[in-house]
């Protein structure tokens, strides 16, 4: 965050004025993305699965100087999509940027995956963002035609995150690496559809990023509770090692290298970029 303590005059963020709309930010990636685009200046619509973990995120934006709200809820949940585009309207006015974050992986090969295993992954990582996009058109749209006619011109970020598992696909996944492949899609399917609006629409890929999901587990027996669902997470501490010599760059990602990729593509020095791909992985490829 910005700080406002020892400002001796106006400094001005790459996003000061903008409204953001940033899924699963309570936590990991996503409250590193919440917290850099608060730091620019960004007034940014929290949420998580649950209310804590947003909530706190909140208030240290709110407290740094920044403004936020919180709009906790499951991102799959029917009418989730539409409340979340109103929290931003009716708190800021508007729509500028939207990252779609939340996530998690429900591991198993293809012969063990249950129907229940395989929709509540692509409806997660696919629908949601599809959801939340839909019910962010009208307002986009609108928005877009005033300002034409107004002789303005403002440009609206989309950031839909992907992952190496959707561009190479990864043994015990195909449910997260089918509905990582589908954003790249619907990514590039957007950026040709709303080019009109001047919304600039573009995914980042991760490869191995280092968060509660991917800590190691020696035993296998870390989870994490998704209502009610405990799904196993966490990485064997030979996998771990593995990253030193699998990854160009000999390590990890951290949460703010990971949040900084998915920032420069809300920034005015990518109003020109649209449609791309962007792979946040230290230079590790398939």
């Amino acid at each position: 965050m910005r700080d406002f303590t020892h400002m001796t005059g106006i400094i001005m963020g790459k996003l000061d004025g903008k409204s953001a709309l940033v899924t699963g930010s309570g936590r990991g990636i996503g409250r590193s993305i919440a917290l850099k685009l608060a730091s620019e200046g960004a007034k940014v619509v929290v949420n998580d699965l649950d209310a804590g973990p947003a909530a706190d995120v909140v208030s240290e934006i709110n407290n740094a100087g920044g403004q936020a709200v919180m709009c906790a809820g499951n991102v799959t949940e029917t009418g989730f999509a539409q409340r979340f585009v109103d929290t931003a309207v009716e708190s800021f006015g508007g729509i500028d940027i939207i990252v779609n974050n939340a996530g998690y992986t429900w591991d198993n090969v293809i012969q063990k995956i249950t129907d229940e295993q395989w929709y509540a992954i692509v409806d997660l990582h696919l629908k949601a963002p599809f959801d939340i996009l839909r019910a962010a058109q009208p307002i986009i749209s609108a928005a877009a035609k005033q300002e034409r006619a107004n002789g303005q011109v403002t440009h609206r970020k989309v950031v839909n995150i992907s992952s190496i598992a959707g561009l190479y696909g990864n043994a015990g996944q195909a449910n997260y690496s089918a509905a990582k492949a589908g954003i790249l899609g619907l990514t590039r399917t957007l950026a040709k559809e709303w080019g009109r609006y001047n919304v600039n629409v573009n995914a980042v890929a991760f490869g191995f990023i280092r968060t509660r999901l991917t800590e190691a587990s020696a035993d296998g027996s870390s989870t994490i509770d998704v209502q009610g669902r405990e799904i196993k997470v966490g990485v064997s501490p030979a996998v771990l090692e593995m990253t030193k010599t699998m990854i160009p760059l000999g390590r990890p990602g951290s949460v703010d290298e990971a949040a900084g990729s998915v920032a420069m593509l809300t920034y005015p020095e990518s109003d020109y970029v649209s449609g791309q791909m962007l792979v946040c992985g230290g230079g590790f490829e398939a």
